[in-house]
């Protein structure tokens, strides 16, 4: 969807989206740096940190010349309507002010993330996800939330997710079928580490765990299960397929045809140029539609692969929130139930008595299985594994399940966790305790 008209309307009427930021991390960060130009239609109104020097450095570098300290959603409004942004380490600050429209969490935590979610559903306010962890748990249930107050939660496009369905829907909307989608990936290691990563981190000044996610094909599967609760499509296997190619068209005949006809695939391309974005792959089975698209250089079919060479999350998210606001369409969000989830598998051979470190740490990564599978097993989700106390040995890349761990509790998630089980239930030993 194409909303730079109603932007600019929003920009020359002076009434622009007045957006909300949690997390000044290095994602906030880059956020609030584009949002900062400004983007036509959309202001940057606030900043939420946990620590607030953090979220004046993200003022700063979006050279903001003032912004305000506010410790009220009357103050916060208050600045806000005389042109001053406002930082805050209190979100409800922000999800409580009238002054705020939207707001984008950035943070990549569980439990403190779904509270403030939860809290600005309860304020009217829609939701941009820039946190694949938190919407590839919840996301069903926090879309059934958002409906219920009458908001929006969404993926953002220019992460893989959004840029994949923004094509996809395009496609759908031409007339075309889809039935497989994912990313490109360069490279994929279960092993690595923050360790391995820690240098790669600090010369991009990321986070070495965020870096280890990205390399051990967590944050991958975090991202297709965001696109498989988006569109229905299943993995083909746990891990998915992910075959190697030298350009991404090439997966027109690398994934199996029965499969995407059946369910659809998420997947991914391994090393393929353009190296970067989403693709889509559609099938026609028409002979003289074949013809034309072979015509087009499209290939000869019956499967043909589109694809975005770019995913720009910092400039991309302008376009979720316009149309969040705007029209209250979501760029990517569950049209139903779980489809996917995230196993946590060890990356080692584990002892009994040792604490799991969660995303991107050293003793486990996240594979995308299909929810069936995954609830069968009893899996526990990677997203829920941080500080989990094994039971048991549990061996190199096997699966680690509910019953292997002693979990810590976590009062939000683990009620919107059971109320997401019990909503669509799936085989399983039941919702947890």
């Amino acid at each position: 969807m194409i909303i730079d008209t109603a932007l600019r309307e929003r920009e020359v009427t002076g009434k622009p989206i007045r957006v909300g930021i949690i997390g000044a991390g290095a994602a906030g960060r880059s956020i609030a740096l584009q949002l900062g130009t400004p983007a036509p239609g959309i202001r940057l109104v606030g900043i939420v940190n946990r620590t607030p020097e953090h979220g004046e450095r993200s003022f700063r570098e979006a050279s903001f010349a003032e912004w305000r300290r506010a410790e009220s959603a009357r103050e916060a409004e208050k600045a806000i309507e005389h042109g001053i942004p406002v930082l805050t380490s209190d979100p409800s600050v922000l999800t409580s002010c009238n002054a705020v429209d939207v707001f984008v969490e950035a943070t990549g935590t569980i439990e403190y993330a779904a509270g403030v979610v939860l809290d600005a559903f309860e304020h009217g306010k829609h939701v941009v996800l820039v946190n694949a962890e938190l919407d590839s748990l919840l996301g069903p249930i926090l879309k059934v939330k958002a409906d219920a107050a009458g908001v929006v939660i969404t993926h953002t496009d220019g992460e893989e997710p959004g840029v994949a369905m923004t094509l996809l829907r395009y496609l759908r909307s031409v007339g075309l079928r889809p039935v497989a989608a994912g990313n490109l990936k360069g490279m994929v290691d279960y092993y690595r580490t923050p360790a391995t990563q820690r240098a790669f981190a600090e010369k991009y000044d990321q986070d070495a765990r965020k870096v280890t996610s990205f390399a051990d094909a967590t944050k991958l599967s975090m991202e297709t299960t965001v696109l498989a609760n988006a569109t229905g499509f299943h993995a083909g296997r746990r891990g998915m397929y992910g075959p190697a190619c030298a350009h991404v068209q090439e997966m027109a005949h690398l994934l199996p045809a029965d499969q995407m006809l059946a369910t659809g695939l998420v997947d991914y391309a391994l090393g393929a140029a353009p190296h970067t974005g989403a693709f889509v792959i559609v099938y026609e089975d028409s002979p003289l539609k074949q013809v034309q698209l072979a015509y087009v250089k499209m290939g000869g079919g019956p499967f043909y692969v589109f694809y975005t060479p770019f995913h720009l999350p910092n400039v991309q998210i302008a376009s979720t929130i316009g149309r969040a606001a705007i029209h209250h369409d979501p760029t990517a969000a569950p049209i139903g139930g779980p489809v996917c989830e995230v196993v946590t598998v060890a990356k080692r051979d584990l002892k009994a008595g040792e604490r799991l470190d969660g995303v991107g740490g050293f003793s486990a990564y996240g594979l995308i299985d299909n929810a069936t599978a995954a609830r069968a097993a009893d899996a526990l989700p990677i997203a829920l594994s941080e500080d989990c106390v094994l039971r048991r040995n549990v061996a190199k890349d096997a699966v680690i399940s509910f019953d292997d761990v002693d979990a810590p509790a976590r009062v939000v998630v683990d009620a919107l966790w059971n109320e997401q089980i019990a909503s669509w239930p799936q085989p399983s030993p039941g919702p947890r305790k």
